[in-house]
């Protein structure tokens, strides 16, 4: 009895042989996230607009197709999914790992640095999910968006970052509602702050490090790995009747 009960909550997380693109695979979250799919033996179809960073996440995992391409690009996004269709034979999904991290006072805020920010964050954001939904088409699929949990709570300084991440949150609410009939799940994970190298800047201010750590109940920073269970939830059979949600780590 033990066995099978085992065996039926293996399964439940499962994600073998399931297929996924991963954008920001170069990146300090992206690149762990996808490492761990596939060791959980998942195919991936990674991109990054950096060669390098996504050269060295590449040649750590076997039979990935590697590609330096922005997500923000269309038809880059329309041909990685049909090149991940044709070299593996389906198509599960794709996590958005990719984004910007400006940080400044409202009143001193470079105006091309805050719309660039929300360009990245949210407009790409919206034109990948949109891109890969129309690649999953009826078969349905995952679609799951690194947030923030700047997407919720307020910090100084963050004007564009944590609207663009609230911004984000929100649409992945609306198209959830949208695409749920065709069986498209739209989530987001909103991760606390993390040591990547996105942050490594900031967080080598003393002060800036010190007031991030007191903020977070742990104690501490979050860690790539932090997300990996809520990540395979939600690519997983067991968050099969999740959407909509940002799931906060």
């Amino acid at each position: 009895m033990a066995d099978n009960q085992q065996t039926a909550c293996d399964s439940l997380f499962d994600i073998s042989g399931r297929v996924y693109l991963v954008a920001g695979a170069g990146g300090g979250l992206g690149g762990p996230i996808a490492c761990e799919l596939a060791r959980r033996g998942a195919k991936l179809v990674l991109f990054d607009t950096c060669s390098e960073a996504l050269a060295r996440i590449g040649g750590s995992i076997d039979d990935a197709v590697c590609e330096t391409a922005d997500m923000g690009d269309t038809a880059s996004v329309e041909r990685l999914a049909t090149l991940a269709r044709d070299r593996f034979g389906r198509l599960d999904g794709a996590i958005n790992a990719a984004g910007k991290l400006p940080i400044s006072p409202a009143l001193e805020f470079d105006e091309a640095v805050f719309r660039d920010c929300i360009e990245v964050n949210i407009v790409s954001a919206f034109t990948f999910s949109r891109a890969i939904a129309k690649a999953l088409g009826d078969d349905g699929g995952r679609i799951l968006h690194i947030a923030s949990v700047s997407s919720f709570v307020v910090n100084p300084n963050y004007a564009a970052y944590a609207s663009s991440k609230a911004g984000l949150a929100q649409m992945v609410k609306v198209l959830a509602r949208e695409w749920a009939p065709r069986n498209i799940l739209v989530n987001a994970i909103g991760p606390a702050l993390t040591e990547t190298g996105l942050t490594h800047d900031y967080l080598a201010d003393a002060g800036f490090r010190k007031n991030a750590i007191s903020a977070i109940p742990m104690g501490r920073l979050g860690e790539p790995q932090d997300l990996f269970g809520a990540v395979l939830l939600l690519l997983s059979d067991g968050g099969r009747f999740i959407t909509g949600q940002t799931i906060y780590a």
